[in-house]
Parts: C-alpha cells; structure tokens; sequence
C-alpha cells in the first residue's frame, strides 16, 4: 500500500456527532461510499453533485449545490476544437429553500446511495435550468435542460453512467479540525452512454468511448479556500484507467483526495502531489507527479480554459478549469505500470471566498 491513511471498510459511518462536529471515527478512505453526511449548522455547510461526461470530441457537466447562502446549478456543454461551441447556463438562487440534496450521494446505487434529486423548473425560460439526478439499475441517469445563451437554443441532456460490479472509487474524509472538514466521493472512468441535443444538433455520447466522473462534496468549510483538481478516464495501454488528483487544500491535513483507478481497482495515494503550472499561461503545459516516487509521472496539455471570474457580495470565484489531454505514466500498488496516452480530462486551479 501506498498510504499511511485508515482505510474504512463498513459503513454506514456518520460524518458528524449529534454536535455537528466531525466524528473522530469517520475519518479515513474508503474504495466505495459509506458515509453518512448527517452535517449540522448553517453558513459554512457546503453540499455539491458535479457530474462531468467526456467523449473525446464533446463533454457536459452538470452542477447541483447548496452552499448555505446561495443555490447554485449549472448546466455546460464544450465541444473540443477550433470551431467547436461553448455553452454554459447557470441558474442563481440567494438564500430560499435549500436544495435538498441527500446524506448520500444523490441517486448512487448500492446500499449507500441517496435519493433522486431534481432541481429547476419543468420548463426553464431565460437563466433557469432543470437537472436531474436519478438511480436507474446499476448506475445513475443525468438529465437536464435549459436554453442556450444569445441562441435561445433548446438543450436537453439525457446520459447514464453506469457503476460495474466491483468498480472501486474513492471516498475521503478531510479534517481541517473538529468544526471544519470536508467528505468526498470521487469516482472516475464509469462508463456512459447517451446525447445531448442544442435546437436540432444531436452530440452522441457513445458507449466504449464516454466516461463519466463523479465529485460529490459534503461538508464544512472556512471562508476562503485554494485547491487543484485533475481527472480524466479512458481506455489507454490495453487498459481502463481514472486518474484522480488533489492539491493545496489537502496540505496539513494528513489526508489526501489522490488515487489511481486501473481497470476498477483503486491504488489510493497517502501523499500530496507536486503541480507544476504557470497561470499567467494556463494553456502551457501542467505537470503532476509524486515526488518521492515515479508512482505519477504525468504531463497534461490543455486545449480549452474554462474561465471564471466572480466578485458578487460574499462569494468570490477565481477558477482557471483547463481541459486537455493526460499523458506519461502511472504505477499501481501492485507494481504494474500502465502507460497514460491522450486520456481525456481536466485540471484546475480554484480559489474561492465563499
């Protein structure tokens, strides 16, 4: 093994005590959901489902979240290339209702997963969206609609991503200290199939070449944060590898949100990586390796930054999302190496104030 950190292997585990503070026996990782996020408290809770589907032409991600103070869910569609469209609508809500998102991961299968979650308006007009998060069989139906901007096109989103038998993913409870922390479930290379529809243009996500990945979030966080996240899936050296990187906000925590998932099983990584990146040129080249080992060994090469800029009252987001390709090598704890080569992904540099 690769990892100093406990490993949990039954569940269900409560994240919180009756307090609301972080219960001491839930901290570790898991190879599939057993938490439960029982959180407490109004103000720092952050709740989120982020759903990202890649074909290696086109990719959509939906977001359902709850940050206490603002409702936030968004609908973005990229299509790779020089020509291809960006598309992203993303419906607002201060304060209100919360969205009520479950203690599990929204419409999982398994004996962990939450219930179905639909947010948005049947019909949405103008900045609204309706996005759907359903348990169908042994995976997850992802719908959404909403209008495209300037066009007013119509877009519709109907993808499953299927959990196979034994697929591990991982899942990680990150202490900050008792009253700040934060559980996550990432879940890479689950394989997907279905389309998104803009006016009358149909993008395919066929099967064997889309892979979906999973970032539920539930916890409590401090007001400002600064992290990096890299992922990607795909079919690369004879094999079906999700990679799984996190960075920054991990740092001192004695956890880390890093693994590698070769052929569904999971190499859990106990140490935080090394980033190499420049912002001011955020489509050069980033680099993440491991750095007492050749463990990671890996180069990604951005085509498309996804940009965000906001400074509106308490939230402010500084997001450089870059997507591109992954390429160099990983090894297993097995000892297996697998050759990474044009793997479809993203990774990103996020500083929120929220």
């Amino acid at each position: 093994m690769t990892t100093h950190e406990r490993e949990l292997t039954h569940g269900p585990v409560d994240l919180c005590r009756p307090d609301g503070t972080l219960a001491p026996e839930a901290v570790g990782w898991s190879r599939r959901p057993l938490h439960r996020a029982n959180l407490r408290g109004w103000g720092r809770t952050k709740r989120w489902e982020y759903w990202c589907v890649t074909t290696p032409t086109h990719l959509v991600a939906l977001t359902v979240s709850d940050l206490d103070f603002l409702r936030l869910d968004a609908v973005y569609v990229l299509e790779l290339g020089p020509c291809g469209r960006e598309i992203e609508r993303t419906a607002l809500r201060p304060g209100g209702p919360g969205t009520p998102l479950p203690e599990g991961v929204a419409g999982a299968p398994g004996p962990f997963g939450g219930h179905d979650v639909t947010v948005g308006p049947a019909r949405p007009v103008r900045d609204q969206v309706r996005i759907g998060i359903r348990r169908e069989g042994a995976g997850t139906r992802l719908t959404a609609r909403c209008l495209a901007p300037g066009t007013g096109e119509q877009v519709e989103v109907d993808v499953y991503a299927g959990l196979p038998e034994d697929h591990e993913t991982l899942s990680v409870v990150v202490p900050w200290s008792a009253d700040r922390f934060q559980y996550t479930s990432k879940q890479t290379a689950l394989p997907a199939h279905g389309h998104v529809r803009i006016g009358r243009r149909v993008l395919p996500f066929a099967p064997g070449d889309s892979w979906a990945v999973l970032d539920h979030g539930r916890g409590r966080w401090p007001r400002v944060a600064h992290w990096n996240w890299g992922a990607g899936s795909g079919r690369t050296d004879g094999r079906t590898v999700g990679l799984q990187f996190g960075g920054r906000w991990t740092e001192g925590t004695g956890a880390t949100e890093n693994a590698l998932c070769v052929d569904g099983r999971l190499s859990k990584l106990g140490e935080e990586l090394t980033w190499s990146y420049d912002l001011a040129e955020p489509l050069a080249p980033w680099r993440v390796r491991t750095p007492g080992s050749d463990q990671v060994d890996l180069t990604f090469t951005p085509v498309h930054d996804r940009v965000t800029r906001t400074d509106a009252g308490p939230l402010s987001n500084h997001t450089d999302q870059c997507f591109g390709h992954w390429n160099g090598t990983v090894r297993t704890d097995a000892g297996e190496e697998a050759a990474v080569h044009q793997v479809l992904g993203w990774a990103e540099d996020v500083r929120m104030r929220w």
